[in-house]
């Protein structure tokens, strides 16, 4: 069992705590592993009611998964180590969204990447002043995962797309206005909303309905009118010209901002993000994300994208193609495409 992954049954409730603070929880693939073997045996466990996943110590839940980890594979092995990472972690996202007990997030604090693979699939989601919520993968030169298409193309308006492409970062009040969270709770209620729910699991609803207080002003609402006009293409060639043709403030900000990110991670977003709503099943949705990962860690801007932010940290990524028009619909449908016989994702039986 890994020692970054805390786990207690206290009376009828199951407590997972990532425990990884100098991290920030990133997660491995040995955490992820053990995060499966505990929740399948609290899944057979009629002792166990429901479900508690929060962090040990530390400012955040969770900052993502262990990318910098993924590169070196990509760079010592072909990315098989990565690719196994990937594969194990959608089968706990898939394990959260199908599971038969209810589960508690807390999102206290940075909830980012393989930390929002965690909470979405949990029934109650606790964000809290501290929250801080994205998905940034587009830096780094890969795509919103973990479960994002289904989650993301699911937002009021074109949120999701907009988080996608600038992953933008949501306080605990945005992410509660969008539904990304179910309660927004003062971080000073978190120790007695969960000694009431571990005595009470049966009343969880009720519990964090009572401990909830009035969030400030959702600040994504000012802005939510200039996403739906600015974003409401599926091809980003015309979310471009769409900025490009605005001269206010905002326009420039995340045109600036998209100029920052890799093109190809972009298209592959928008494309993922138009087909996952259409989608009724999660388990196709992971299985697509799967061949997406896979091929998308392979690609040049992955290693450069890790580089630029994780690695030497010079912000100054140098992306292949450069920019949206170098990027054919060839290219994505290759990306896209089923995987080998022998090669695609299955959920955990």
């Amino acid at each position: 069992m890994s020692e970054n992954i805390h786990h207690h049954i206290h009376g009828g409730v199951g407590h997972l705590s990532l425990a990884r603070p100098r991290a920030i929880n990133a997660l491995t693939l040995d955490m992820v592993e053990a995060m499966q073997r505990v929740l399948l045996e609290w899944r057979n466990d009629p002792a166990v009611q429901a479900v508690l996943i929060d962090h040990a110590e530390g400012r955040g839940f969770c900052a993502g998964g262990d990318v910098a980890a993924v590169r070196r594979s990509v760079l010592e092995d072909g990315g098989a180590e990565g690719r196994a990472f990937f594969h194990e972690e959608y089968r706990l996202n898939h394990l959260l969204f199908t599971y038969r007990k209810p589960v508690v997030a807390f999102m206290d604090g940075i909830t980012m990447g393989g930390g929002v693979g965690i909470a979405m699939p949990a029934q109650f989601r606790v964000a809290t002043e501290n929250t801080l919520f994205a998905m940034p993968e587009g830096a780094i030169g890969l795509f919103p995962d973990v479960g994002a298409g289904w989650y993301l193309s699911r937002l009021p308006g074109r949120i999701g797309p907009f988080l996608a492409l600038t992953g933008a970062r949501l306080d605990g009040a945005e992410c509660l206005w969008a539904g990304l969270a179910t309660h927004y709770l003062p971080s000073e209620a978190l120790a007695e909303a969960k000694a009431r729910i571990i005595a009470a699991p049966d009343s969880i609803a009720a519990i964090l309905d009572e401990l909830s207080t009035e969030p400030p002003e959702a600040r994504l609402t000012r802005n939510a009118a200039n996403i739906d006009r600015f974003f409401a293409s599926d091809r980003l060639e015309d979310i471009f010209a769409a900025l490009e043709a605005d001269d206010s403030k905002w326009a420039g900000k995340e045109l600036a901002t998209l100029r920052s990110r890799s093109p190809l991670t972009m298209k592959v977003a928008l494309r993922q993000i138009a087909q996952a709503k259409a989608l009724s099943d999660f388990t196709e949705e992971m299985r697509i994300e799967y061949r997406l990962a896979a091929r998308m860690i392979a690609e040049p801007d992955f290693a450069e994208g890790v580089r630029a932010v994780l690695v030497d940290k010079d912000n100054a990524p140098r992306w292949n193609p450069a920019t949206p028009e170098g990027i054919s619909e060839a290219k994505l449908d290759a990306i896209f495409a089923p995987l080998p016989e022998g090669e695609e994702w299955a959920p955990l039986t």
